[in-house]
């Protein structure tokens, strides 16, 4: 039989989980290192988050589920990458802009909850269309933005192949 209250809090815990998991392994890239384990977690419960956000009842479509039903798709991507091109080629730049994407996706909806839940915030925007909402949201782009660069820039390079990050271990950069 469905339970609401268990639903809700199996998709509130893959939510944090991905949340958590996120940082880890854009960190990672950043320092141009893979965490397989974080990353795994990272996808799955991502996914299944997304994936469990359809369970509930809506009368209207929100941005939350355009971002939910994106990241359905680009998810899979990321696990592609990783998992059977074993980030050889663009492969690795695939990786890295579908996991900031996937967690940038997951950060705005985390912000568009919390503007809609606490009551300091809903005071601010309670439409979630007025400036302090718009604020965040742009604030939260930017972040993002930097983080998908500084990404990018990280984890550019193969093991192996010379260049920046060249001078890691194998057993650091191995997939």
């Amino acid at each position: 039989m469905f339970n609401i209250t268990t639903f809700t809090f199996l998709h509130v815990a893959l939510s944090v989980a991905g949340l958590i998991a996120g940082p880890v392994v854009v960190g990672g890239l950043m320092a141009g290192r893979h965490y397989g384990g974080w990353a795994g977690t990272f996808l799955v419960t991502t996914f299944l988050a997304n994936l469990t956000g359809f369970g509930f009842p809506f009368v209207k479509l929100l941005p939350s589920h355009i971002l939910g039903a994106l990241s359905l798709i680009i998810i899979p991507v990321a696990m592609y990458a990783l998992y059977a091109k074993h980030l050889e080629g663009g492969w690795r730049r695939t990786y890295v802009v579908t996991s900031v994407v996937a967690l940038y996706f997951n950060a705005f909806v985390l912000v568009a909850q919390l503007f809609h839940r606490i009551p300091a915030l809903i005071v601010l925007a309670p439409q979630q269309k007025e400036p302090p909402f718009q604020l965040a949201q742009l604030l939260l782009l930017v972040c993002f933005i930097v983080l998908g660069r500084e990404a990018w820039r990280g984890f550019r390079i193969e093991p192996g192949t010379g260049g920046a990050g060249a001078g890691r271990s194998a057993a650091a950069s191995r997939v």
